[in-house]
C-alpha cells in the first residue's frame, strides 16, 4: 500500500485544488478548476499503467473520499449545493472508474492508445454526467443553479441554449487539449516509475 501512497496523495491534492479554484473564474466559460481537474486522468493512468488496474481503482476511491469531504465543507459554508455534489462525486467516480476499464482493455496496444483513449472516454463522461446532474432544467432547478438555465448562444457564438451547456463545452475543451499534453508526463512519468521499480 505504501508504494501507491504518492498516486493517492496526488490524486487527493488534484482533488482539493479543483474544488478550491472552482470559485474562480477565468473568463466567461471556465474555472481555473477546469485546468487542475483533468490531472486526475493523468494520475489514474500512470497507476494503472504501473501498477494495474486494482491500485488504480483504489487511487480513484480515495480520491472519491477527498471530493466528498471536500463537497460536505462546501456545503456547510453554502459555496455549493446537494444537486452540485452529487453531480461531482458521481462524475468523477463513474468516469474515472471507466478510465481505469478502458486503460486496461487497451494495456497492450501503442503506449499512447490506452490513455489517450480512456482518457477522452472519461473525461466525456464526466463532462456530461457533473453538468447535467449539477444545472439541467430536466431536474428540479434551485435557486444556487437555476441561472445556468438562461438561454444564451453556445459559446458565445452558437445556437441558443442553455448557460450550463456553453460552461459544459468549454470545460470539455480543456479537458480534451490537457489529454493530449498530458501524454508527454505520462510517458515521461510512467518510464522513471518503471525502471526504478526493476532497480529495487
Amino acid at each position: 500500500m505504501i508504494r501507491y501512497l504518492p498516486g493517492i496523495l496526488a490524486m487527493a491534492a488534484i482533488v482539493v485544488a479543483s474544488n478550491i479554484l472552482v470559485q474562480f473564474v477565468i473568463g466567461d466559460w471556465l474555472t481555473w478548476g477546469a485546468f487542475t481537474y483533468p490531472l486526475a486522468f493523468l494520475v489514474t493512468d500512470v497507476m494503472n499503467r504501473v501498477y494495474g488496474a486494482a491500485p488504480a481503482r483504489r487511487v480513484v476511491l480515495s480520491g472519491f473520499v477527498v471530493g466528498v469531504l471536500c463537497s460536505l465543507v462546501a456545503a456547510g459554508l453554502d459555496k455549493t449545493t446537494l444537486r452540485i455534489a452529487i453531480g461531482s462525486g458521481t462524475a468523477f467516480l463513474v468516469a474515472q472508474m471507466l478510465d481505469v476499464a478502458i486503460f486496461d482493455m487497451l494495456r497492450k496496444a501503442r503506449w499512447w492508445v490506452a490513455p489517450l483513449a480512456s482518457t477522452l472516454v472519461g473525461s466525456v463522461v464526466d463532462t456530461l454526467l457533473f453538468f447535467g446532474i449539477a444545472f439541467s432544467a430536466s431536474l428540479p432547478v434551485d435557486a444556487n443553479t437555476g441561472w445556468a438555465n438562461e438561454a444564451v448562444p453556445l459559446l458565445g457564438a452558437g445556437p441558443e441554449m442553455a448557460l450550463w451547456m456553453s460552461l459544459a463545452m468549454a470545460d470539455w475543451l480543456v479537458k480534451l487539449g490537457l489529454a493530449l499534453l498530458a501524454l508527454v508526463p505520462f510517458r515521461l512519468i510512467v518510464r522513471n516509475l518503471l525502471r526504478v521499480r526493476r532497480e529495487i
